[in-house]
């Protein structure tokens, strides 16, 4: 937005002093307005995790029978703690731990999905709230490929869970497990769990986490990979998890010259991830990419306050992509919007996880069928201002419907939206500039 203040006898050349003073105070203004009702839902959310049990992770004594079940193998570059109870901190370690950790989770006539059953102390009640039943260390490599042989499915999938900011590793354990009982999937769930403080206030402190953490997460999905017992991987990943898979996976394109064929489906829920370096993510993945599916809403308040962390830049997450559909289908993207659908938390951040129709569909995706059904249609779009995946440099602005455009226009806005000449020239030096 330009904004232009004049005084009486001044032309248009710029802002005087006291325009500009006041341009200024407009615009903090209008940021306190719209930061602070964020920050103080922020600070309710944040009393009510301080809240819960925290021990959780101390197995049961004698395991419950009439409960369902979830086996999770668990890699994380957390510190280890002490407390049996908590098994890992927040703090960051300087090895990847694995664990096999079983739950028990409450029958489906004690629950709804979407809904994590927090103990209320301990121990938990197995028929109204989720337990740990076992915990045992992975020793050896032999031993994560024991784990793979003892839980792969038929078709040999597995599932690689990426957690977001603010989660504890109890926090993750437990929300991982809701999601694949409530998904109904049966491909192996692993869990990367990276070290988030877990506390509202430690969002900086969490992304270098993440960055800390990008390294390990490629090995563990190279190790996946590498299994002859696995032949199918998926990722799902969350908030700013999506942005350390989206690394990862950029990382494991350049150390192995391209994606393992095994990578098919990379899910990303709510990505914290700015919109100029997921295209430069997107690109440097090389043009073997899995199938992406981005799940937005433009109702994130979570993201919301992240972009005003972030220099007013917007989340990839909270962006309306719907506009971009067709084009983004072609480069092997699906966009799912959920901005019409009620989420459970406050922040309206978690609806991957809480919200029956979204983990419906994640379950489809999860058992290899099409999202097509479930995608938002386009045709009624008048213009493609509302997303900009091109990037906040270079936006496109189109003004007829995208699903019509020509084939050749089409090519332009594909080449627009990767910012890169695709043809085997590419790298030149034109006009001054070398395409980036």
């Amino acid at each position: 937005m330009t904004t232009s203040l004049l005084l009486p006898g001044r032309n248009a050349q710029g802002l005087t002093l006291l325009g500009f003073a006041q341009t200024i105070a407009a615009t903090q203004r209008a940021c306190i307005g719209r930061t602070v009702p964020l920050l103080l839902t922020l600070c309710l959310v944040a009393s009510g995790c301080a809240n819960r049990v925290q021990d959780v992770l101390q197995p049961l004594a004698v395991a419950p029978t009439d409960t369902n079940r979830v086996t999770m193998l668990v890699a994380t570059t957390r510190k280890p703690s002490q407390d049996p109870g908590k098994l890992y901190s927040g703090d960051r370690g300087t090895a990847i731990s694995l664990n096999s950790v079983d739950l028990s989770i409450p029958p489906d006539r004690n629950r709804k999905i979407g809904e994590v059953q927090w103990p209320s102390r301990m121990p938990p009640k197995p028929e109204r709230e989720f337990a740990v039943t076992q915990v045992a260390k992975i020793q050896s490599e032999g031993q994560a490929l024991d784990w793979y042989r003892r839980n792969r499915n038929s078709r040999r999938q597995v599932i690689i869970f990426v957690h977001g900011f603010n989660n504890t590793y109890a926090d993750a354990v437990f929300r991982f497990a809701q999601i694949v009982h409530d998904s109904g999937t049966d491909a192996a769930p692993i869990l990367f769990t990276w070290p988030s403080r877990g506390r509202t206030f430690d969002y900086l402190y969490d992304k270098e986490s993440a960055n800390y953490s990008r390294r390990a997460l490629e090995d563990l999905i190279l190790q996946a990979a590498g299994s002859p017992d696995v032949q199918d991987v998926t990722i799902l990943a969350h908030s700013m998890g999506g942005w350390l898979a989206a690394e990862a996976l950029r990382g494991v394109a350049m150390r192995e010259k391209s994606i393992p064929a095994k990578v098919k489906n990379v899910i990303l829920a709510s990505p914290d991830i700015d919109i100029d370096v997921f295209r430069r993510q997107f690109v440097e993945m090389g043009p073997k990419r899995p199938h992406f599916a981005i799940l937005t809403s433009t109702r994130d308040k979570a993201l919301e306050i992240s972009s005003w962390l972030s220099g007013g830049v917007d989340r990839v997450g909270g962006s309306d992509l719907r506009p971009y559909a067709p084009l983004l289908e072609e480069l092997g993207v699906s966009v799912i919007d959920t901005t019409a659908i009620a989420a459970s938390d406050p922040l309206g951040h978690n609806a991957f996880a809480d919200t029956p129709e979204i983990v419906r569909l994640l379950g489809r995706r999860l058992a290899g069928q099409s999202l097509d059904g479930a995608k938002a249609s386009v045709t009624n779009q008048i213009g493609m201002t509302a997303a900009n995946l091109a990037g906040s440099a270079a936006r496109v602005a189109v003004a007829a419907p995208v699903a019509v455009i020509n084939p050749q226009a089409r090519e332009v806005l594909k080449r627009e939206l990767l910012k890169r000449d695709l043809s085997p020239g590419g790298g030149r030096i034109v006009d001054g500039q070398i395409s980036y």
